[in-house]
């Protein structure tokens, strides 16, 4: 059996309340400001030798401190230590990466000269080199 039941909703007073913004500073100024030291840092950064590799990694770092600096109440104060940081985990995982495809390299060459190779076998990167 159905029965039908309507409720009367009763909503108490509206409230109002205030928002008090955390930083006084308007939005597009900080914003360019942040932009600004991000290039500034970056051009010091990037002025010694650097490896195209090591350059994209280091650009993403810096996008990501500046991603990370945003959500803190004073992004231009702790984006300087977050793109250290980051810039130094991408310098270390650049050096990993090579001494991975050195070593991968080294073992690739060996297992090449180990491998019998049948007659009249023409080896295609060692023609890519006389090229």
């Amino acid at each position: 059996m159905n029965t039908t039941v309507n409720l009367n909703p009763k909503f108490a007073r509206n409230t109002r309340f205030e928002v008090n913004p955390l930083t006084t500073v308007p939005f597009r100024a900080q914003d360019a400001e942040l932009e600004q030291l991000k290039a500034r840092l970056l051009r010091q950064i990037l002025a010694g030798d650097v490896t195209a590799d090591l350059n994209v990694r280091l650009r993403r770092a810096a996008n990501e401190a500046a991603a990370l600096a945003w959500l803190e109440p004073y992004p231009l104060l702790v984006f300087p230590t977050l793109l250290e940081e980051k810039a130094g985990t991408a310098k270390k995982q650049v050096a990993k990466q090579r001494k991975v495809y050195q070593r991968s390299r080294r073992l690739l060459d060996v297992a090449d000269t180990a491998t019998p190779r049948p007659p009249g076998f023409v080896d295609d990167r060692n023609c890519a080199k006389l090229l």
